[in-house]
């Protein structure tokens, strides 16, 4: 891969806000980060706290004005590197079955898989982690091509101690810094973070 262009997907968890941090972080390594949000990030951390980290406007619905551009394909085209943190079960869901509801699942299938790394950064309760469902979407999406990290042992939101808890992000930068210098696509293996 060539290149340092990054779509950042956060999701509705509450391990939204470290994407914060990561974004600081891919910045401070010169990429040039767009962010998606999910409505249910909102409800999590701003729009507005992303666009400053970011320093470009934060992409939210897939009907705001669009001067005569089609988004979703022309971000797609635009980006060296597919990534989401923290990505939580339902969005995981929506990638494995081609369900394309929102701006972060629309751009997802329009990716150009041969030439963009996608990265997937899960972060949700362990039982839903263990879920039998969520494990085959995993595996799903690891079958063709993106790389799905492992989560950490942690104290989770509910209290329970157990794996789900989202990677670190600098951790996560690691990984990311790792995967925008190769060009290997990341079948048959989830990587260990």
């Amino acid at each position: 891969m060539s290149g340092k262009n990054i779509i950042l997907g956060v999701t509705g968890g509450i391990a939204a806000y470290k994407s914060c941090d990561l974004i600081s972080g891919l910045r401070n390594k010169g990429y040039d980060v767009r962010v998606i949000m999910t409505e249910h990030a909102k409800e999590f951390i701003t729009p507005l706290t992303l666009a400053t980290l970011s320093r470009h406007p934060v992409m939210e619905t897939m009907w705001a004005e669009r001067n005569g551009s089609v988004e979703h394909i022309e971000v797609a085209k635009w980006a060296n590197l597919f990534v989401v943190y923290p990505a939580t079960a339902n969005i995981m869901a929506k990638f494995a079955h081609g369900i394309a509801d929102d701006l972060l699942s629309t751009v997802y299938l329009a990716l150009p898989f041969m030439k963009i790394a996608t990265i997937i950064f899960p972060a949700m309760n362990s039982y839903m982690l263990d879920n039998q469902v969520t494990r085959e979407n995993m595996g799903l999406l690891t079958a063709r091509g993106c790389l799905v990290t492992d989560t950490r042992e942690a104290e989770l939101a509910c209290g329970d101690i157990g794996k789900g808890a989202l990677l670190k992000p600098r951790d996560a930068l690691d990984i990311i810094e790792k995967t925008s210098k190769t060009d290997v696509r990341f079948q048959d293996k989830i990587m260990k973070g």
